[in-house]
């Protein structure tokens, strides 16, 4: 779409002005104009010549229709001479020769108003020729008449001044139009030069988007505020297969993260982002039942206009099967052996029992076999920890749950009196003062696993001399238990990372398996509860556990 310039054919009021430039010169509404200015005063002259002949005319017939027939001829020369192929002053003779014929009928009937046809030619050369054109009107006005006025002999009155003064007043009006026109016409040419400079380089950096867009190997949409899609890329269309409702690929089929269970429609991540949801990292498979499936990870970001009213949404999806795949085959073997590890651990312990309970074993073998039995309990307790952790059911830690209505207090006490040794060890103290009397509905076997975890966290990343509070408050509705200790605390940089599983924070903290901190948030969450950190760097750490405080209605014990 291109804005119309300045000289386009259309608007009489596109009249280049005397001594115009070759371009000017060759513009084609020249002749239009001529021949619209010429017909107009050629129908006035033509019905006033008709009156004259069926009627009354108190001055000279014969000087009357030679001015008459000179509107005519010239009439007829505009329609045939080509004003295009001449410099456009040429034009200005034929206001000229008009002046010139209406005089002549001005002179035939004095005592007429046939003076007032002069309005045509000196509108047309004070509109059409700039200042030079104004200034020939008054000249030429003021010339005729003066002759005129002298030749009758008249006395000069208002009356004979009026009409050249009328004439000179219209005359620099249309002067004044025609250049407010020219200067508007000349601001809408800078601004269609303008529109036309930002459209084109608005559609090459659209083409820059567009090319990077469908070079990139992940999926994007542009969703409008009312919930169109706007922008797709090449990848889209590769990845995001049966997003949207209404795909004719009917065969394809969208699945919950567990690459299973069918994902309902209004779950879909399109119809989610349609909705003004925001999210981030959903995990979706698509494909056929059966055959092969793709899975993707898709985030959502809502968009806001400079005024901060919503624009819309953004949709990114990336292909992360090859990633889901590897970590589902590493939770299956650490699962396999983890088991198949199991079963001889079980075995060892109960021989290193019966070794240490029988009373022929000397009490120097009984104390290494006490070693060698505290170290494959945690052996066993790690084994245990990996087979939760890769347990491919989400719910198999729910499904484990036997809560019960427990006083969290003593299960804190409790756990923190066995983990005093190893704190004495390192001359840190576990601060009880905080304890409150707090019912929680809880597996007191979980819960006491959660406990042991943030407490042996507390012990084993704080400094030596430190602290570690805990403590436990309700408020009738829900529980929470706190731990929080004055060691090196956690980066920023760990903290969005420290929940997942495998993940050990900090190039310091290579023991364990880094599984503890996950297998508490999932055995947190399986009651209903939630698991919460603050900390920072050399501060220390707080982690909340919160649960309710009551068993849900109809389950209670």
């Amino acid at each position: 779409m291109t804005a119309a310039m300045p000289g386009d054919s259309g608007a009489p009021a596109a009249r280049p002005r005397y001594g115009a430039t070759a371009p000017e010169a060759a513009d084609r509404t020249r002749g239009r104009t001529a021949m619209l200015n010429q017909l107009l005063l050629a129908a006035v002259v033509f019905v006033l010549g008709v009156l004259v002949a069926v009627g009354p005319f108190g001055g000279e017939p014969l000087l009357f229709f030679v001015g008459v027939v000179i509107v005519v001829v010239v009439t007829a020369a505009t329609l045939v001479i080509p004003w295009s192929r001449l410099p456009y002053g040429w034009v200005a003779v034929v206001p000229a020769v008009d002046i010139l014929a209406i005089t002549l009928m001005q002179i035939a009937a004095p005592d007429t108003v046939l003076g007032l046809l002069w309005i045509f030619p000196t509108t047309w050369l004070a509109g059409g020729f700039g200042l030079l054109g104004l200034f020939g009107v008054i000249v030429a006005i003021t010339g005729i008449v003066s002759v005129l006025t002298a030749l009758s002999a008249a006395e000069v009155t208002y009356r004979t001044l009026l009409l050249p003064l009328v004439l000179i007043a219209v005359a620099a009006t249309s002067n004044l139009n025609a250049r407010r026109s020219d200067a508007q016409r000349m601001l809408l040419a800078k601004q269609s030069r303008l529109l036309q400079s930002i459209l084109a380089r608005t559609r090459r950096q659209e083409q820059v988007v567009t090319e990077v867009l469908d070079a990139v190997d992940f999926g994007v949409v542009r969703i409008s505020p009312a919930g169109r899609v706007a922008v797709t890329n090449e990848a889209h269309g590769r990845l995001q297969l049966g997003l949207e409702p209404g795909d004719d690929r009917a065969e394809v089929r969208a699945f919950r993260d567990d690459g299973s269970s069918p994902l309902p429609t209004d779950e879909l991540p399109l119809e989610r982002a349609r909705r003004g949801e925001s999210f981030d990292d959903q995990v979706v498979w698509f494909g056929v039942e059966p055959g092969p499936r793709r899975a993707l990870t898709i985030t959502a970001r809502r968009l806001t206009d400079p005024d901060g009213a919503d624009a819309g949404a953004v949709v990114v999806s990336r292909d992360v099967t090859a990633e889901l795949t590897a970590l589902r085959a590493r939770d299956d073997l650490v699962a396999s052996v983890s088991h198949e590890l199991r079963t001889p651990l079980t075995s060892i312990l109960g021989y290193l029992d019966l070794a240490i309970e029988d009373p022929e074993t000397p009490d120097a073998v009984r104390a290494s076999l006490n070693v060698a039995e505290r170290n494959a309990e945690r052996l066993l307790r790690i084994v245990g920890d990996i087979l939760a952790a890769s347990s491919s059911s989400p719910s198999s830690i729910e499904l484990s749950l036997t809560p019960l209505l427990i006083d969290a207090r003593e299960l804190v006490q409790a756990a923190a009196a066995d983990a005093l040794p190893r704190a004495t060890a390192r001359a840190i103290t576990i601060d009880l003062t905080g304890l409150e009397r707090a019912a929680a509905w809880a597996d007191p076997l979980r819960l006491r696993q959660v406990v042991d975890n943030l407490l042996s966290n507390a012990i084993a990343y704080n400094k030596d001399g430190g602290t570690v509070f805990v403590g436990t408050t309700t408020d009738g509705a829900s529980t929470w238990i706190l731990v929080r200790d004055t060691g090196v605390g956690i980066s920023n940089a760990d903290r969005s990372r420290l929940f997942q599983r495998y993940y050990k924070a900090g190039a310091e903290r290579r023991a364990g398996t880094g599984l503890g901190l996950a297998i508490t948030r999932d055995i947190v969450r399986a009651h209903g509860g939630e698991l919460a950190l603050h900390s920072a760097p050399g501060v220390g750490s707080t982690f909340i556990v919160k649960l309710p405080a009551t068993a849900p209605e109809g389950d209670a014990s």
